[in-house]
């Protein structure tokens, strides 16, 4: 089966191709054009002077469509992921909040199963927690925070295969061990929940920790001791240049400034975008999963109003939130959640951007931004006609 997508703007690595074509066979991309001839045999879509652009890779995402990953059931994973798919998120890799071992392994097995089907857009777990520092838990669950533990992590990753990515602490008793032990195994290991300084930081980038979670929030800033003055975590993630962010960029939990300030000092090639999103996101859903949080203002919140606990975003309001918001332009945006969390998550060379050979994950935007069409492995989920 071919498809040719014709008449748009494409977003290449080399930069926006006008009047070409993005050929698609089956699942994968057969070629990207700079002529949009229509190719014998080939189903022609027309986008109609729209973006033509890569799918959307989330890195971080508890949930949508009314469910949650930490039910772990097979259900709740096919409707959470095919929520986001209508906002533009081809690729997916499913959150827990901090949670018990055997929550884990449901999910675990779960992830597995549906990582095993065919054109899957599961990509692996991440496990946000559960190993944080208890001052900076926020909208985390408490009873499941503790310090790391190798009896426990180290047997999880032993039977399982499918944890990708997993946040800890750096400056909690046996986080830097965790770190070394968890990066061997070629997992990601990120910075959160914590209050390291730069010494912490220091130490962890050292021992594995690549990547901050949900940068600027559930870390300290600049702050000050009595009289003197000390660096935070985000000043200290900053200064170590070789270290991935990734940012919720609702324009709530980051300001639409300091969005616009960690593009200028991390860069593209370091930041991601991601949607932090909860069950009630992609959804009608007044209520979130868990009991204790409460929507208020197009977010989400500790009933208390203590801390935010997560977002009801989706990828299309992260496009719209950096470009009208922050201001930035549009070619780096659909990098930063195409190609970047591709390249921090290990699998740019089939994911986040147009070229030959990859899997046919694209997206059509209109002149608002609005995702109007969405093909995920050569598939249409959402048809702009």
């Amino acid at each position: 089966m071919l498809t040719q997508i014709i008449n748009g703007k494409i977003h290449t690595p080399q930069g926006w191709l006008k009047n070409g074509s993005v050929i698609i066979s089956d699942n994968k991309i057969l070629e990207v054009s700079n002529c949009d001839l229509a190719v014998v045999g080939a189903k022609i879509v027309d986008a109609r002077g729209m973006y033509i652009v890569p799918g959307g890779v989330e890195i971080h995402v508890h949930g949508g469509g009314g469910r949650d990953f930490m039910e772990g059931s097979e259900d709740a994973f096919r409707t959470a992921v095919a929520a986001h798919m209508q906002h533009g998120t081809t690729s997916i890799f499913p959150t827990l909040s901090s949670s018990s071992i055997p929550m884990i392994k449901a999910a675990a097995e779960t992830t597995e199963k549906l990582m095993a089907e065919k054109d899957s857009p599961i990509l692996g777990l991440h496990l946000e927690g559960h190993y944080f520092n208890m001052k900076m838990a926020g909208g985390q669950i408490p009873e499941y925070i503790k310090n790391p533990d190798p009896n426990e992590y180290i047997p999880l990753l032993e039977e399982t295969n499918c944890i990708k990515r997993w946040d800890a602490s750096p400056e909690l008793p046996g986080a830097l061990q965790f770190g070394k032990y968890v990066s061997s195994k070629g997992i990601l290991v990120s910075v959160a929940h914590t209050q390291a300084e730069f010494e912490d930081i220091r130490a962890g980038f050292e021992a594995g920790y690549t990547h901050a979670t949900h940068f600027y929030n559930a870390m300290p800033g600049f702050h000050k001791k009595n009289e003197y003055k000390y660096e935070g975590t985000v000043e200290s993630i900053y200064l170590m240049d070789d270290m991935t962010v990734e940012a919720i960029a609702d324009g709530i939990h980051v300001p639409p400034t300091i969005l616009r300030l960690i593009y200028k000092v991390k860069g593209v090639e370091k930041t991601a975008l991601i949607t932090d999103a909860l069950a009630c996101a992609a959804s009608d859903s007044k209520t979130a999963f868990d009991p204790r949080v409460i929507i208020e203002d197009g977010v989400c919140k500790l009933a208390d109003r203590s801390a935010l606990a997560g977002s009801i975003a989706t990828m299309d309001r992260l496009i719209q939130t950096m470009t009208l918001k922050a201001e930035v332009p549009l070619f780096d945006v659909i990098r930063m959640i195409s190609e970047t969390p591709s390249k921090i998550m290990g699998v740019y060379d089939r994911k986040g951007s147009l070229e030959r050979g990859k899997d046919a994950d694209i997206l059509l935007l209109d002149n608002h931004l609005e995702v109007r069409g969405v093909w995920a492995m050569g598939k249409m989920v959402k048809n702009f006609e």
